[in-house]
Parts: C-alpha cells; structure tokens; sequence
C-alpha cells in the first residue's frame, strides 16, 4: 500500500500544489485554523524562494457551510473563501476545534467532513476537533489526543479510542491529532517536515519566530 507521503510527494511530482481545506464553524478557535494556516503558507512562501518557478507547494484556504461570515470565539468574523456546495477536494484536511457543539449536531458539516476526510490522502484535527472526527468513527481504534481539559470527556464519550495526553500530537499516519490550540502549529510543522523534508520545516519555524523542534523518531 502507498504511504500518505508518497501519495502527496506523486502529486508535487506532476506540478499540482497540494489543495489544503481548514474547516470553519461556529465558535472555531481562532488559532486553531489561524496557526495551521500561517505554516502551510509561511512554507509555501519559503518554498518558492528555493523554487521560484515552481508551482506553489501547497494552496491553503477555509471553507465552511457557506461563504458568509463565520463568527469564530471572541467575536472573530471571517469569511470563508470555500461553502460546502463548491469547495474541491483537498489532499489535506484540517478540522480545528473550539466550541464543536454547532458542528457536532449538525448533519450537513458531518456529512461534508466525512465525505472530505474520505477523498483526503490525510486528516488532521487541532484540539477539540478530534471529537468531530470520532463522532463521524474515523478514530474507531486509533490512539489520539485533545486538549488536557476534554481528554476525560472524550474517553467517555468514545470509548473505542484510546486517547492520550501530555502529547503535543499523534501521528497515524492517515490520521493526525493535535493537543491543544498552540499544538495545531507543532502539528502542521510537523506535516510540513513529513512533506517537504525537515530543512523546510525547520525554516518555516524560523521564519515565524517559533520555538520549535522535530519530534524524535
């Protein structure tokens, strides 16, 4: 079978950038979209210095049910540059959290991020987004992570996953989960290192003034 990173790798390999989706909803936390998508663009612009004739290496965008303003925490309008209805396919799917109460009991999103996370070569949550991805069952057996204050609550409510804390992420290959808030950018750093080799990823970090290191093997 082929590897997530060889799959992503193949389809650099023919010029195509790499199309990633950040879910966006009601009370989404604000950095848990906003940091993941500083990374993947940050990347993307280094990137281009080393290649400038390439095609830039990932396009990054959010979509939501529709494109009117979404109301994240504290109040933060943001308008989504994809709806539900004409969003493509994305290699790599992002599912922030925040308060997931809105898209947890609403059949549309869960329709739709199911339906992505199927057509993606991989999917990542950032926080309390794992508790989307479990209620669709796609962390049915898998070890994962949230943030410290809902772990219990998710061990409650799936039973099926072994959750862990006191990470900043999992990686499962396919399936990536992330901590808390600030830990969506340890985890798309750590995707950037997957994708574009630890150099990339290192600079990237570099370049935003963050603390970071590659997890060890």
């Amino acid at each position: 079978m082929t590897s997530p990173d060889a799959t992503l790798a193949a389809v650099l390999e023919t010029g195509r950038s790499l199309q990633i989706g950040i879910l966006l909803f009601p009370e989404v936390e604000v950095l848990d979209f906003a940091g993941p998508f500083e990374v993947f663009s940050v990347a993307t612009r280094l990137a281009r210095r080393r290649r400038p004739q390439a095609a830039p290496v990932f396009e990054v965008a959010t979509v939501a049910a529709g494109t009117g303003p979404v109301v994240a925490r504290h109040g933060l309008q943001v308008l989504p540059r994809y709806g539900f209805e004409n969003a493509p396919r994305f290699d790599l799917l992002i599912v922030p959290g925040g308060v997931v109460t809105q898209p947890l009991n609403d059949s549309t999103t869960l329709q739709w991020v199911g339906t992505a996370a199927a057509a993606a070569t991989v999917t990542a949550s950032v926080c309390t987004g794992a508790f989307i991805l479990a209620r669709l069952g796609l962390l049915d057996g898998r070890t994962v992570t949230t943030h410290w204050e809902d772990v219990d609550d998710l061990r409650a409510g799936f039973p099926a996953l072994n959750v862990i804390d006191s990470v900043p992420f999992v990686d499962e290959g396919a399936l990536l989960t992330s901590a808390g808030i600030s830990a969506g950018i340890v985890m798309s750093l750590h995707l950037v290192g997957r994708i574009l080799g630890e150099d990339l990823a290192r600079a990237t970090a570099r370049q935003m003034q963050y603390d970071w290191a590659p997890a060890p093997a």
